[in-house]
């Protein structure tokens, strides 16, 4: 079998991505021990964002986002968060799209925010279902339209969030 440089190039990529899986896995089984040793964690969890894994990118922005083990940093916890977005995490959007809406870690950019918000939505987040049909209806980065608002906020009572 002849070997062509993009098909070497992908295998290291799969690799690459193996490694940050078993990083996050491994962290994910010792934060759920009853004593679990939280720098440990923290650590895995840094080697596995190097790795480019979306959870792990995730999990250490909501590590800054709340200060856990670590001082609290909104800024280093929206760019954690856009690299997890980058690979379609739901929950990221949600978060991206709140720190859009309140400033906080960003410049305030309600239609980012509105626009995260429905990424989210079609994602899966059933938070922001309602968050989209609030948007419309408050005129949050998006024109009113209360029509609108009325279908997402039916569905996001539908998923019984609000």
């Amino acid at each position: 079998m002849v070997w062509s440089w993009g098909m070497i190039l992908i295998i290291l990529i799969i690799l690459i991505m193996a490694k940050g899986d078993r990083l996050y896995f491994q962290a994910s089984k010792e934060i759920k021990k009853n004593k679990p040793n939280k720098r440990k964690v923290f650590l895995l969890l840094e080697r596995a964002a190097s790795y480019q894994n979306p959870k792990a990118s995730y999990a250490l922005a909501t590590w800054f986002l709340h200060g856990e083990l670590v001082k609290k940093d909104f800024n280093k916890a929206f760019e954690l968060l856009k690299i997890a977005a980058s690979e379609n995490m739901p929950a990221a959007f949600y978060d991206l799209a709140v720190y859009f809406e309140t400033g906080k870690g960003t410049k305030k950019d309600t239609k980012n925010a509105f626009e995260n918000y429905l990424k989210a939505s079609l994602l899966g987040d059933k938070q922001s279902i309602y968050e989209v049909g609030r948007c419309y209806c408050y005129r949050i980065g998006v024109g009113k339209n209360l029509q609108l608002s009325k279908i997402w906020l039916d569905a996001a009572k539908f998923w019984k969030v609000s």
